[in-house]
């Protein structure tokens, strides 16, 4: 099975200092649906993995949640794509929970539920936290310069190996372009 982990806010969503706190706040970034749409057309599986601290800061609720990934889900398929699972943590920092990146715990429920190993799986953040996630996870890394990955760029320390893409658009062509190319032939 391929699969595909992705961050949400900054990656495939515009990002705001205030938190996406509604679906109203919910805008995509222009080409990261259709991006979807082309990982789903190569047999891709869509998974998201997003810390979402605005539930325990109390900014949004699970009702609001909801209505942003149902809003991201209907949009998503108006492009023909198609998310195959939205996970999240809740927690703010301070819990010290096992969910919140750059801790694994989201990637290792992912990996479970799926029956999986995220071993060379490609996983799209724009902070190093959802780098590091996915890093010591087995994944591959890729940064995209959308939301906060211009900063996340600059300040560095990324996981060795990170790849860096303007945005997730730019991100999907070329690792879809890596798996048509033809293989080296032996001389």
């Amino acid at each position: 099975m391929k699969m595909i982990i992705l961050d949400r806010d900054g990656v495939i969503n515009h990002d705001s200092p205030e938190f996406i706190k509604s679906p109203a706040e919910w805008i995509p970034i222009p080409g990261s649906l259709e991006a979807i749409a082309r990982l789903n057309q190569a047999g891709y599986r869509v998974v998201i993995a997003s810390n979402q601290s605005g539930i325990a800061r109390e900014l949004f609720d699970m009702s609001i949640l909801n209505a942003i990934h149902h809003k991201l889900h209907t949009s998503a398929q108006q492009v023909g794509a198609d998310i195959d699972a939205i996970f999240f943590c809740p927690h703010a920092a301070i819990d010290n929970c096992d969910c919140r990146k750059p801790k694994a715990g989201m990637f290792e429920e992912i990996s479970k539920r799926f029956k999986v190993s995220l071993k060379g799986v490609p996983t799209v953040g724009d902070s190093l936290r959802d780098l590091q996630a996915g890093f010591v996870s087995g994944c591959v890394p890729y940064l995209v310069l959308t939301g906060k990955g211009q900063k996340t760029l600059e300040t560095g320390g990324l996981p060795p190996g990170t790849q860096v893409f303007p945005d997730l658009a730019s991100m999907v062509d070329a690792l879809l372009k890596d798996a048509n190319a033809p293989a080296a032939s032996a001389a």
